[in-house]
């Protein structure tokens, strides 16, 4: 089994940013309701006054004045499928599984069509509220032994070390930039 992180990894370049600027774009009025909170959100998480949990959420909380939420996740994977390195799908298995902080709602679409697992941040796509913590870091790692308990990873691949203690369990670990590999710099691959 093959472990990934997805955004900036296996596509590019964020897919819940991505969204954000599609539903920007499409459903203009649904975010901008949003944005006067959001932006106040932002100052209060860069004065580091407030979780990354709590400004994902207020982000996301445009989602309650979408008509359809899997509508528009829909088209926006049409719209954005291409971001999806290819580097990525010459080496796909089956039994790959894609570990991110995004939402499940949202990656669950593509997982399903490139056949692969999803760990994801489990999000109510009606409101942008998440059940649970933000998948990343040592939650990604805890959710990963949850779901597949006593598995064995092969490799794993991310763009951030952030995903340290991801690596750490895999054989091998690498760091991708812009579908560009390279070892793990702060682990001796076993």
């Amino acid at each position: 089994m093959n472990t990934y992180d997805f955004d900036q990894t296996i596509y590019e370049p964020d897919s819940s940013y991505s969204f954000y600027l599609f539903c920007l774009k499409n459903y203009p009025s649904a975010v901008l309701r949003t944005l006067p909170k959001t932006l106040a959100f932002a100052a209060a998480y860069g004065l580091k006054r407030i979780k990354t949990k709590r400004l994902k959420e207020q982000l996301f909380s445009f989602l309650r004045y979408l008509p359809d939420v899997d509508a528009a996740v829909a088209d926006f994977w049409d719209e954005h499928r291409s971001g999806i390195g290819q580097w990525y799908l010459d080496q796909k298995k089956e039994d790959d599984v894609i570990i991110s902080a995004s939402p499940y709602f949202l990656l669950r679409p593509v997982a399903r069509e490139l056949g692969v697992g999803l760990i994801a941040t489990p999000m109510d796509k009606h409101t942008g509220k998440i059940q649970g913590e933000n998948c990343h870091d040592r939650e990604k790692v805890r959710r990963f032994q949850e779901q597949y308990p006593g598995a064995h990873t092969e490799r794993f691949y991310s763009d951030s070390l952030s995903d340290t203690p991801m690596a750490e369990l895999a054989d091998q670990a690498f760091l991708v930039s812009k579908g560009r590999l390279s070892p793990w710099p702060v682990k001796n691959n076993k």
